[in-house]
């Protein structure tokens, strides 16, 4: 299977995701207290005060891209775990030492992750350049992984969609919502196909006991795929694409064999894989609902999308499109109904004996 590298822009600039991650922090402020809550009930630690502890606690933060949050959430999960120790009557003298590794793919920007790391940072830290989607780490390693808005994106575009030979190909647009029903199909496939193979890598990598804390953008259960509660933010991108090529400055096929990598599962879909490949037990899975009327802003869009947008369009049509995309969001009604709703999970696993 070729699989495609997706990272976000780097450095600290005006496009940078270091500055328009901001969505992304709030969901992982939102989560913290669950993820605080699972440690202190359901992380297996060595309770032998007496006794000589394991020097090396790993932890993991898959998709970490080039911070901020990141730095704030291994902060959170690294107390907790202390505190978990401490309550088990460990002392500071007793306590394991941290150390974190940061991964992302290899073209993700980790000179700008590594030189604004925290001065008083409490763990030895390492960059882990490659794909979640296959084995990073030695087995039974890792004490904790944690993973924040990364596994929404899949390892290709299902190639059916992108086709425009195939019955599924998604003529005429860059996201699923209000697809045909065998693109939404093609979708899930893909995302099912990509779990199995990010925890059956985690369960080689997690030690027995072990915790895994996911957060991801998902979508109500009982929903079709194509009923994304995503689709509202893509609408005014696929509207800018479909300009230029009624002007004719990009082609019609050059639109139809383009799709965005994102998928968001429902719980029932998570549940269901987490089931199936068997090595972990579900600890917590909640769906995290919000309303919000506001589009997407220029510059979160460019962070996240941009250069998926220049490697297929080619960079010289990017500003086109998102000088478009601004106007046409600055011109829209605030969202309503349905198209106000955010869904999002947040997923606490444990590996199993």
């Amino acid at each position: 299977m070729q699989e495609e590298s997706y990272v976000m822009i780097g450095g600290d600039g005006r496009y940078s995701y270091a500055k328009n991650s901001n969505p992304q922090r709030a969901g992982a402020d939102h989560a913290k207290t669950l993820i605080i809550e699972a440690i202190a009930e359901n992380l297996d630690i060595d309770e032998d005060v007496s006794g000589p502890i394991s020097n090396i606690f790993g932890i993991a933060d898959l998709g970490c891209s080039v911070g901020p949050n990141t730095y704030v959430s291994m902060k959170n999960i690294i107390e907790a775990v202390v505190q978990k120790y401490k309550s088990k009557g460990r002392h500071d003298s007793n306590l394991p030492e941290f150390q974190v590794f940061f991964n992302d793919h290899v073209s993700n920007d980790f000179n700008t992750l590594f030189a604004n790391l925290p001065a008083d940072r409490q763990y030895f830290a390492a960059g882990v350049p490659g794909s979640f989607y296959h084995r990073l780490f030695p087995k039974a390693s890792m004490k904790f992984v944690y993973s924040a808005y990364a596994l929404h994106w899949l390892s290709r575009v299902p190639p059916e969609v992108g086709d425009l030979d195939s019955a599924s190909c998604n003529k005429e647009k860059l996201y699923y919502r209000n697809a045909k029903k065998e693109v939404g199909q093609a979708y899930s496939a893909q995302f099912e196909k990509d779990m199995e193979s990010f925890l059956t890598a985690r369960a080689e990598e997690l030690a027995p006991g072990g915790l895994m804390a996911i957060l991801m953008s998902g979508r109500k259960d009982g929903t079709l795929p194509i009923q994304s509660s995503l689709g509202p933010q893509y609408q005014p991108l696929e509207s800018s694409l479909l300009d230029l090529v009624n002007e004719g400055i990009i082609s019609k096929d050059k639109m139809d064999s383009f799709n965005l990598p994102i998928y968001g599962p429902s719980a029932e879909e998570i549940k269901a894989i987490v089931i199936k490949n068997g090595h972990f037990d579900i600890v917590r899975l909640v769906t995290r609902t919000r309303n919000s009327s506001l589009m997407l802003t220029v510059e979160e869009c460019r962070a996240g999308i941009d250069g998926l947008f220049s490697k297929h369009f080619g960079s010289e049509n990017v500003d086109q499109l998102f000088d478009r995309f601004s106007k046409k969001v600055a011109g829209m009604p605030p969202l309503s109904g349905d198209d106000l709703i955010r869904f999002s999970l947040n997923i606490i696993l444990k590996r199993k004996p």
